[in-house]
């Protein structure tokens, strides 16, 4: 269900590494999910998904905003509408009133298929132009002050 395809590349390397995770992400709770994992083992993995989504954005969102791209403010409001619906389906989850997370998963497969091969191809000519392909990891992370290599894994 969540399998990584070089169509979903933008070929700028700190991205293309987070989206990698983020479907990995996905998949592992998909696939705890067909295992029957218990529902507190659920949670964190979806808690774990939602957290890395959000650090994922707003690194997007700041390369955006280096690269001068023009259509920011209509990305931020996709990564906001997924970011607030994937919160509402965690708590609903976490309170009880949704027992499977199959209907989060098939949403979170489209908006990610739709999102990655539409959305985030029109900014990488922008980065590129700017040279923020060539942004290592380990250099974000220092400017940002976490170097411990928990936001984003690889």
């Amino acid at each position: 269900m969540f399998d990584w395809n070089d169509s979903y590349s933008v070929d700028v390397h700190t991205i293309d590494s987070q989206h990698q995770t983020l479907i990995r992400l996905a998949g592992d709770l998909h696939r705890a999910i067909l295992a029957g994992a218990v529902k507190a083992s659920l949670a964190q993995l979806l808690a774990r998904l939602v957290q890395y989504t959000q650090e994922h954005f707003a690194h997007e969102e700041e390369l955006m905003q280096q690269a001068g791209y023009p259509d920011l403010p209509a990305h931020k409001l996709e990564h906001e509408d997924l970011t607030r619906r994937v919160l509402a389906f965690q708590m609903d989850f976490e309170a009880g009133r949704i027992g499977t997370a199959i209907g989060l998963l098939q949403f979170l497969k489209e908006w990610l298929q739709k999102h990655l091969i539409e959305s985030d191809q029109k900014y990488a000519p922008y980065l590129k132009a700017k040279g923020l392909e060539k942004e290592s990891l380990f250099l974000y992370r220092l400017a940002k002050g976490n170097d411990d290599g928990r936001a984003f894994e690889t």
